[in-house]
């Protein structure tokens, strides 16, 4: 057991990417609206999510490459080679760039429902204070330049979220019963875009470049798979398990008119007490700060990776990546500015990235002179080949809901 906590690190990361502000939210409204029916979606979002992030861990272990450094390198056409750079570019960098204010304005929401709202005022404007504290939290660990530290800091955010998701999830009293049955699909669940909606939340594909970086990090031997894939599939039960208790908490609070996971919080305490409002607070705040951490560094791997530079988290090139992420989503988020055009844009490109990255994910996880004999087996490729065809229509889905934004 002490070998195994040892190990933990990349999936934990993992984990607490996509468990962000957006996925509080999600699962939130969808237990608000919908009750316990739609926890079988989440358990379908944890299965794809284990199959593509197993492909991307295998990749960085056997390889030790990220997966924008196989595309650089495996696609040899270069007309095809510099549209998917462009295509990656335009969806990591800069979506993550604009889903930063996202992050950072979600940990500014839990903070501000436990110690209270943090403004300045200079004429017509506010600058919000949480903001800039939140996001020199997170530019001071990803300074340190150290995988060690992160490991450590995550495991402890990721604690944190659990503990108070599930115990939010515990004080509101949910019926046993229910739960259960909301595991298993009926006809009478809400309509494919909210399933397509949860799953979207758990499968996405800054994860998949952000996870065969870290385990490339941290396990330097092909004999390490073994111990990668163990800790992967912890970890995203794990984040699964925080999901699920978020949707619980939900839609055993009794409450309707709810927008977001904030107003959930402070809903929460005249029904079940201060503890369920700290407590749901928390988690929105860990998980605010968790993917205001990922999201750069996702983006520095895959800029690292698109241009083949040399060096760790410690580089300057590297470091500047993150650092702008950074500090575009702390500007953004400090002075209240909503993004929506870029959001839009990189959402477009996320809907397009995520199954075009699975295809090729799944083409070279099947090529013997990339992965030798840890290649994908023919049980792989089955159930690669589902995890593709959700990847399409989540794709679909997503480029379908921004255009319907107009």
């Amino acid at each position: 057991m002490r070998n195994f906590l040892k190990n933990l690190g990349p999936g934990i990361l993992v984990s607490a990417a996509f468990i962000g502000p957006g996925t509080v939210t999600v699962c939130t409204l969808a237990g608000v609206e919908f009750g316990y029916s739609l926890l079988w979606a989440l358990l379908l979002s944890i299965f794809s999510c284990i199959i593509l992030q197993e492909m991307a861990a295998r990749l960085g272990v056997v390889s030790q490459k990220g997966l924008s450094d196989v595309i650089r390198e495996e696609i040899k056409k270069p007309i095809f080679r510099v549209l998917a750079i462009i295509l990656i570019f335009s969806a990591i960098v800069i979506g993550n760039a604009a889903y930063e204010t996202g992050n950072i304005t979600g940990a500014v929401l839990g903070a501000e429902a436990i110690f209270g709202v943090q403004n300045i005022k200079f004429g017509d404007f506010k600058l919000n204070l949480w903001s800039i504290f939140i996001g020199s939290v997170a530019f001071i660990l990803l300074f340190t330049g150290s995988y060690k530290t992160l490991e450590k800091v995550f495991i402890g955010l990721v604690l944190l979220m659990s503990i108070s998701f599930v115990l939010t999830a515990i004080l509101t009293k949910p019926d046993i019963l229910e739960i259960l049955n909301g595991l298993i699909p009926t006809s009478n669940a809400a309509g494919l875009l909210t399933v397509m909606a949860i799953v979207g939340t758990t499968v996405v594909p800054y994860n998949l470049f952000l996870h065969a970086s870290l385990v490339s990090e941290k396990w330097k031997e092909a004999s390490y798979l073994s111990i990668a894939r163990k800790e992967l599939i912890v970890s995203i039960i794990l984040g699964g398990t925080v999901s699920m208790a978020i949707l619980i908490s939900a839609a055993s609070s009794g409450l309707t008119n709810v927008n977001s996971a904030a107003d959930m919080a402070v809903s929460l305490e005249p029904l079940f007490g201060k503890f369920a409002t700290w407590f749901m607070s928390l988690g929105l705040l860990a998980a605010g700060i968790t993917s205001s951490i990922t999201a750069p560094l996702a983006a520095a791997y895959v800029v690292k990776g698109c241009f083949g530079w040399k060096g760790g988290m410690k580089s300057l090139k590297f470091k500047m990546v993150w650092a702008s992420v950074l500090i575009l989503g702390v500007f953004f988020s400090s002075l209240q500015i909503n993004p929506i055009e870029i959001i839009r844009f990189a959402q477009i490109a996320n809907g397009i990235l995520l199954p075009v990255i699975a295809i090729f994910l799944f083409w070279v996880v099947n090529r013997a002179s990339v992965l030798g004999k840890h290649r994908n087996s023919k049980l792989q490729n089955v159930l690669g080949l589902l995890v593709i065809a959700l990847s399409v229509f989540l794709g679909i889905k997503a480029i379908l809901s921004v255009l319907q934004s107009f």
